[in-house]
């Protein structure tokens, strides 16, 4: 048979906090019922996410995940970053909830990807579908991108921020005379992040001072375009 729909159902403690934070995503409830078992439906376009409430259920003790493919994971990650903006005033990094920035993903065949980590600790995998994206990205050359390609594969995809900290530390502590300035700035930037999901502010603004101190050409300053409006969003979320 074809046509055949798959929707995740997923768990939450709140089915009201899920439905406040997905509605500033831009989804909408198709059905909210509260007995027998609390239940919320909701939809965004094509994107169908169910969640039921669990009494005592703990975010951070979360296993719940599922894939969403699209064909443009940049806008789609540009629109949840805008109704963050708007709901919260900031793009939510740390925590529960908070979102990824699209990076490749060394363990996807270079292609890209992003997560959100509803109110449930559900982590919403947003990644590039095979049939319609670009050419994937060639592997990292450079001993800091291998660092942070390897960093994202923890922290991004395993949700291990610990063992990409400690990824990422190392290479920071043996800078090299030619290591890539754009890397470098990479690096710091998803180091900052890193500090932002394990409440360590502190950090977060140690890392994202020393990326006003790399010396870049203005060709390497576009180069990390992106990458510096990530720090801006980090040092928004830090207030």
């Amino acid at each position: 048979m074809t046509n055949e729909v798959t929707i995740p159902l997923l768990p939450c403690a709140s089915i009201d906090d899920i439905a406040t934070f997905y509605a500033a995503l831009g989804f909408h409830s198709t059905h909210q019922q509260r007995k027998p078992n609390p239940y919320v439906a909701l939809r965004r376009e094509d994107l169908h996410l169910h969640f039921f409430e669990m009494p005592g259920f703990d975010p951070e003790q979360s296993y719940g995940s599922c894939l969403v493919l699209t064909s443009d994971i940049e806008e789609l990650h540009r629109a949840f970053a805008a109704g963050m903006r708007t709901a919260y005033g900031k793009v939510l990094v740390g925590g529960v909830p908070r979102m990824t920035r699209p990076r490749a993903r060394r363990n996807a065949d270079g292609l890209g990807g992003f997560s959100v980590i509803d109110p449930g600790g559900n982590w919403i995998r947003v990644v590039q579908s095979p049939a319609t994206a670009p050419t994937p990205e060639s592997l990292p050359a450079g001993r800091l991108a291998k660092a942070l390609a390897n960093a994202v594969v923890q922290g991004d995809s395993r949700g291990d921020a610990h063992q990409a900290v400690r990824i990422l530390d190392s290479a920071l502590a043996h800078p090299q005379p030619d290591d890539d300035p754009v890397a470098q700035v990479q690096v710091l930037v998803y180091r900052a992040e890193l500090a932002m999901v394990l409440h360590d502010q502190e950090t977060a603004a140690e890392m994202l001072a020393r990326v006003d101190r790399v010396a870049l050409t203005a060709d390497e300053t576009e180069r990390a375009a992106s990458t510096f409006e990530a720090a801006a969003d980090l040092a928004a979320a830090m207030g």
